[in-house]
């Protein structure tokens, strides 16, 4: 029985790669913003699994909250998923003028590079020997996605800076690059609705995808899983889900391939 921390964990696919621990029998910390929907999150996944769930809530951007909250998780972990984050350009316009636009970056880089920096620093001397680090990366890092891949291809790069540091204690880190994916079997509502926020950015990923497929979250806890369950050969590495496709149109390497 091991003990994880997931942030991101209310919904999507933090939600799913809770689950799927859980499923295994593990001691699982859920961590998001939202409590009341953390609690739900856990109650639920703790009806229909054998595995112990519990909530924390924090702001995993915000260090003063990072801080705070450290007395509150596991004295031992075993694996860390950071899955905080998403594109923050979604929830708001397009900026006007370079305070909006400087705003804009600082918004994508600290939901999705500053979360997993300060979360990993905070429970770093308690991670045991033999765990692992495992941060949900995007094809948006090489996708033209503006602060959102930039901030995911930092997040790439601070992988392999991070797999150097805690390598020589036997803890590997690797990024998971998921594919374009939707909680719908169908393209993603908002290409639907045209007037939708994001929506021409959503239809521009689904077309820049070779095999024009998206997934639902539900495949992907299977690769942060089997991530932190068997030693790879290689770390630092980002490993590809969901039809994953890199510029070259070629698949990123998958667990099976490494």
């Amino acid at each position: 029985m091991r003990t994880v921390i997931i942030t991101g964990a209310s919904s999507g696919i933090g939600r799913a790669v809770a689950s799927r621990f859980t499923a295994d029998g593990d001691i699982v910390v859920l961590t998001g913003r939202r409590i009341e929907a953390l609690r739900n999150a856990a109650e639920k996944i703790a009806a229909e699994q054998p595995g112990q769930t519990r909530a924390v809530a924090f702001n995993a951007s915000d260090p003063t909250d990072v801080q705070a909250a450290v007395n509150r998780l596991p004295e031992r972990v075993d694996v860390l998923v950071n899955n905080a984050g998403g594109n923050t350009d979604f929830d708001r316009p397009a900026p006007e003028g370079l305070p909006e636009l400087a705003a804009a970056w600082w918004a994508n880089l600290s939901s999705n590079l500053i979360s997993a920096v300060l979360v990993t620093t905070a429970v770093q001397d308690r991670l045991a020997a033999g765990g692992a680090v495992v941060s949900i990366g995007s094809i948006a890092a090489d996708k033209r996605a503006g602060s959102y891949g930039a901030a995911k291809a930092a997040l790439a790069s601070w992988t392999v800076d991070l797999a150097r540091q805690l390598g020589p204690r036997d803890i590997t880190v690797n990024t998971v690059v998921p594919g374009l994916r939707s909680r719908h079997r169908v393209l993603p509502r908002p290409i639907h609705r045209p007037a939708a926020p994001g929506a021409g950015r959503l239809l521009a990923c689904w077309a820049a995808q070779p095999t024009r497929r998206h997934r639902r979250p539900d495949p992907l806890p299977r690769l942060p899983r089997r991530t932190s369950n068997h030693r790879p050969s290689l770390i630092g590495q980002r490993r590809g889900a969901n039809n994953a496709m890199s510029p070259a149109g070629t698949a990123y390497p998958r667990w099976r391939d490494l």
